[in-house]
Parts: structure tokens; sequence; C-alpha cells
């Protein structure tokens, strides 16, 4: 082949290539999606309606804090109660994020301002034992290790504060939600 032609093919391949490359968009990132149940109370929620974080659940709120400030966190979302806002109210003023309250009797509310959220979005949820699992599962992640409530159904062990759920939301042509259970 002449060295003149080969060239010029050689500098046609790389235009095609970089003309690719340019009109090619770059993947959307996902939302990542932090769910967790309030923390440690003063009284049993199964006796009170709405009592106060106990010295233990404050500091397990500054733990969440901690662990979270960094994560490039945009979305704040906790139920009504008083015990998920004020689990978020160190992260909350940590990153300067206003708590943003959904009833925890619309799960489909939370779901759908989840699913809305632009990409690249970080957003944390503070829900109850009996909330969280059925998010989790509404935005194509799994927990294990639940207890069957006959009211409820799947919740978390009411003595169990301590789990932190990540759902990486399915972008583009991924074809499931990514899960990866914590505790702090």
């Amino acid at each position: 082949m002449n060295h003149a032609l080969r060239a010029a093919l050689v500098a046609l391949a790389c235009l095609a290539s970089s003309v690719a490359t340019l009109t090619t968009p770059a993947p959307e990132p996902p939302v990542s999606v932090f769910l967790l149940r309030h923390a440690e109370t003063e009284a049993s929620t199964q006796t009170e309606r709405d009592p106060a974080l106990s010295d233990e659940g404050e500091a397990r709120a500054r733990a969440l804090a901690k662990l979270l400030a960094k994560a490039g966190v945009t979305h704040l979302f906790s139920s009504e109660r008083e015990r998920t806002r004020a689990t978020l109210a160190p992260l909350a003023e940590a990153t300067g994020i206003e708590v943003q309250a959904v009833p925890a009797g619309d799960p489909g509310a939370q779901v759908e301002k989840l699913r809305a959220l632009a990409p690249g979005s970080v957003a944390v949820v503070a829900g109850h034992s009996n909330t969280i699992p059925g998010l989790v599962a509404a935005l194509g992640g799994t927990m294990d290790d639940l207890v069957d409530l006959p009211r409820y159904g799947e919740a978390i062990y009411h003595e169990s504060y301590d789990r932190l759920v990540l759902v990486t939301l399915a972008v583009g042509g991924a074809s499931a939600a990514k899960t990866i259970e914590l505790r702090y």
C-alpha cells in the first residue's frame, strides 16, 4: 500500500475515533441513597408515640454525621417523627442541608422523591424499623436478617439501630440497583 494512502487512512481512523468520542455522552452518575432506622430513643416506640433520642441515640446520630459528612450528601429525608429528624440533625448541621419530612405512611411519595433526584445525587433517609425494608425493596435493593411482623410485614429487629443500607439506583443500561449493607 502506498505510504501516503496508509497515512491518510490512519489519519481518517483517528479523526473518526475523535468524533465518536466527542459525540458519545459521558455516562450519568448514579443516585446513591443511604437508608437507616432512627437512632435509639429514651422510651420504647411501642409504648410512646414519638420519644426523643436517648444519650446513646444522640451519640449514634453524631457518629452518622461523622461517617457521612464528606460523602457528598445532597438531600436529607426523614419521616414526620421527631426521632428521625433528630437522627439526621447533626448531619444536617455538618452539611448545611435542610431535612425534608415525608410522612412514614406514604412510602410511595418517598420513593417518588428519591427516583426524581438528579444524577449524582446522594440522599440519606431516616425512617423506622417497619418502613426502611419496604423503601429499600421499592428502590430495587435487598436487605437480609429481617423479622416478619404480622401488622407491618418485613421489619428491622426492634432492638437493632446500627444498620445502614446503601442503594445505588440503576442508571443507563444497568439492569438492577446495587445494595450494600453496613453497620455504624
